[in-house]
C-alpha cells in the first residue's frame, strides 16, 4: 500500500510518498524561509500563496522521484489542521481533488500526530507506551502515548511556544529570521556561568509550561547591558544566548522527568522543530541514561514540518479504514487528543 502526503500547515510544502513495504520512497520539501526573512516572522497570507505555486510541482516532483504514476497511489493524506488557515486549505483542497479524481481515500492529518509519529521513520523506532514531548515554533506539549490515536495531554505552555521563545529572543539578540538555530549557534561561544535565567514554572507542580516571562528577562537583560550607542558587545551576546538556551533546555528536562516519573514509562520520544537542538537531545540522552530507559528523535530533517511524516500518520489511519468525505475541512485549532472530533 502507498499513500501521498502532502504538508502545508504554517511555511514548508512538503510531499512524499509512503509504502508500507519499502519504506519512504520520495520526499520533497520546500521552505519559504527567504520569502518571511525580511518580515521577521511568517505572513499568513504570503505562505498561502506560496502553497499554491509550490504544492503541485513538488507533487509531481514526488512521483517522478519514486518512479510512479497516480494508478500506483492507494491513498492522499493532507495536513488538515493545527495550523494556518489559509496554508490549511491549499493542502486539503489539493489533496481531497486528487484523492476524488484518482478514486482513492482521502485522509485528514493532525500535524501534531505527524510530529508525534515522526520517529517511526526511522529504523530504531520506539515501542508503546511513551511520553511525547512535542516542541516546536506553535506548540510545547507533554503527551502520553499509549498506542495509535491514544493520546493523553499532560501538560502543555500556557503561552509562547518554546520554538516561539527562541525566535523571539533571537531576534532581540539581533539575529535574523529564522533565530532559533542561530540563538544555539551563537550560545556554544556563551559563558554559562555568567547569567543565571529563571527556569519557569518548575518551582512549582504540574506539567504546564510558561516561556513568555523568560522571553521578557532576556529582553531586559539585554537592555540592561546595551551601551550608549545601542549596541550589545560580542561575548555578552553569546553569554545571554546560552543562559537563555541552558534555562529553556532544563525546564523542558525537568517537566518531561516529571511526566515520565507521574506514568512510570521507560521511552521518551521527542520531535517538532527545538527536537534538532543539539543541547536539548544531548540532556535528553543523559536524562534517560539515568532513568535507564530510552530516547527517540527523528533525523534532523524530519524535526521542522515535511511531508513524510504526514505519509506515514495517514497510512496508518488508511489501514484502519479512516477516511474523509467529499467536504474539504480543516481545523486551525485541533487539541491531538481530540482527534475523534474531526
Amino acid at each position: 500500500m502507498r499513500i501521498l502526503g502532502i504538508e502545508t500547515s504554517c511555511d514548508e510544502t512538503g510531499v512524499a510518498i509512503y509504502d508500507d513495504k519499502r519504506g519512504l520512497i520520495a520526499n520533497q520539501l520546500y521552505s519559504q524561509i527567504d520569502l518571511h526573512a525580511d518580515y521577521g516572522g511568517v505572513v499568513p497570507e504570503l505562505a498561502s500563496r506560496d502553497h499554491i505555486r509550490k504544492t503541485v510541482p513538488l507533487i509531481q516532483a514526488a512521483l517522478k522521484e519514486s518512479g510512479l504514476t497516480a494508478k500506483d497511489i492507494d491513498g492522499v493524506a493532507y495536513t488538515a489542521g493545527p495550523g494556518l488557515i489559509g496554508a490549511l486549505l491549499v493542502g486539503a483542497s489539493i489533496g481531497r481533488a486528487l484523492a476524488y479524481a484518482w478514486n482513492v481515500p482521502a485522509v485528514p492529518v493532525h500535524h501534531m500526530e505527524g510530529h508525534l509519529l515522526a520517529p517511526m521513520l526511522e529504523e530504531k523506532a520506539p515501542d508503546f507506551p511513551f511520553i511525547a514531548l512535542l516542541v516546536s515554533g506553535g506548540h510545547t506539549q507533554l503527551i502520553s502515548v499509549t498506542g495509535i490515536g491514544e493520546y493523553q495531554l499532560l501538560g502543555e505552555s500556557i503561552d509562547d511556544a518554546a520554538g516561539e521563545a527562541f525566535d523571539k529572543t533571537a531576534k532581540l539578540l539581533g539575529l535574523d529570521y529564522p533565530g532559533g538555530a542561530k540563538l544555539s549557534k551563537l550560545a556554544e561561544q556563551g559563558n554559562s556561568q555568567r547569567f543565571h535565567f529563571p527556569r519557569p514554572m518548575t518551582d512549582r507542580p504540574g506539567l504546564q509550561f510558561s516561556f513568555s516571562g523568560l522571553k521578557t528577562f532576556s529582553a531586559n537583560t539585554i537592555r540592561q547591558y546595551t551601551n550608549s550607542e545601542n549596541r550589545l558587545d560580542t561575548q555578552t551576546r553569546a553569554d545571554i544566548a546560552r543562559a537563555f538556551e541552558d534555562a529553556l533546555v532544563d525546564t523542558l528536562v525537568i517537566k518531561a522527568k516529571r511526566a515520565l516519573e507521574q506514568t512510570g514509562f521507560k521511552r521518551l520520544v521527542i520531535a517538532g522543530g527545538v527536537s534538532a537542538n543539539k543541547t536539548l537531545r544531548y540532556r535528553l540522552q543523559q536524562l534517560m541514561q539515568e532513568r535507564k530507559g530510552e530516547v527517540y528523535y527523528p533525523r534532523v530533517e524530519f524535526c521542522t514540518d515535511n511531508g513524510a511524516m504526514i505519509a506515514y500518520a495517514g497510512l496508518i489511519h488508511l489501514k484502519q479504514q479512516q477516511s474523509a468525505d467529499l467536504a474539504i475541512t480543516v481545523k486551525p485549532r485541533w487539541p491531538l487528543d481530540q482527534l475523534s472530533t474531526f
